[in-house]
């Protein structure tokens, strides 16, 4: 077992990253760091940034020993391109992702449905809502959602199905639906509009398929809630940076792009635009049209 006593946190990076890739997925990799040291969250970072889990580290006299749990960077449903209901439906990877035990996704998301002042949009779209869970934080922060009207839309069947399976309530409809083709829905229009992270799928058009959801579903003193992943989800584990194709790192230009096209977009329609978040990028754009 190292210690890693007076030891470099390159020089420690350097050790682990090369450890980590001889051992086999699910086994721990255990090392010595002095109590008076630690700072979790430099050991939590480093542990994402080696593709492992840090499990509870063991104190003995001066000492922890640390403990990271080699992922499996398969199971990750960012990998599973067969079907839709294969990657997001109710008995896939993706479905068992708890964003809202996350709290660098739910204080993001808490503060983005402050800043839209949520208790005041009577009419409330997600585009994307698969099993509910935007909504299921909705519904524990508004102090007024008896009023409110929510409509959840989303591609994969059974995942709506679970969703209704999660909510009685009759303010609340879910509707199986291709966003490429909203006009089928008769939805009319809506004081507020959430989406988490789903407008950069690969079958949408991103900028066609944005612009006809504000011109024509958002009211023109409205809000939008956009959710974009700047995250992976491996082996149950948030970790930081997307990832895009032919890249086997974390590149974000992508990401930027979209956020600032929608941003620039929004303001030319009369739109405050606010940007926050890390894991999730959120983009909050209310009207300021009088």
């Amino acid at each position: 077992m190292n210690n890693f006593i007076n030891k470099s946190m390159m020089d420690i990076f350097s050790i682990l990253s090369k450890e980590i890739k001889d051992i086999e997925i699910g086994e721990e990799l255990a090392f010595q760091i002095e109590e008076k040291d630690v700072d979790y969250k430099v050991w939590v970072d480093l542990s994402h940034i080696l593709y492992s889990k840090m499990l509870t580290p063991i104190v003995e006299n001066d000492m922890l020993t640390m403990r990271f749990k080699k992922l499996n960077t398969n199971e990750s449903f960012h990998k599973d391109d067969s079907t839709v209901e294969s990657k997001y439906g109710s008995s896939s990877t993706f479905a068992t992702i708890d964003k809202n035990n996350q709290p660098a996704f739910l204080v993001h998301y808490l503060k983005a449905l402050e800043n839209v002042k949520v208790d005041t949009r009577i009419r409330i779209l997600n585009l994307g809502v698969n099993s509910g869970e935007e909504f299921e934080v909705l519904k524990k922060y508004s102090k007024n959602f008896e009023n409110l009207e929510l409509v959840g839309i989303d591609y994969c069947s059974s995942a709506i199905e679970e969703a209704k399976k999660n909510f009685d309530d009759e303010n609340i409809s879910f509707l199986v639906g291709d966003i490429n083709n909203l006009k089928t829905l008769n939805l009319g229009t809506f004081d507020l509009i959430i989406s988490i992270g789903t407008l950069q799928s690969t079958n949408l058009d991103f900028n066609k398929v944005f612009m006809n959801i504000v011109q024509n579903y958002l009211k023109p003193d409205g809000a939008m809630i956009l959710g974009f992943p700047n995250c992976r989800w491996i082996d149950g584990e948030m970790i930081y940076g997307g990832m895009v194709k032919n890249y086997n790192f974390s590149e974000l230009s992508l990401l930027f792009k979209d956020v600032i096209y929608c941003k620039k977009y929004l303001q030319q329609k009369k739109f405050r635009v606010t940007i926050t978040g890390k894991d999730y990028i959120f983009l909050t754009a209310t009207s300021i049209r009088k």
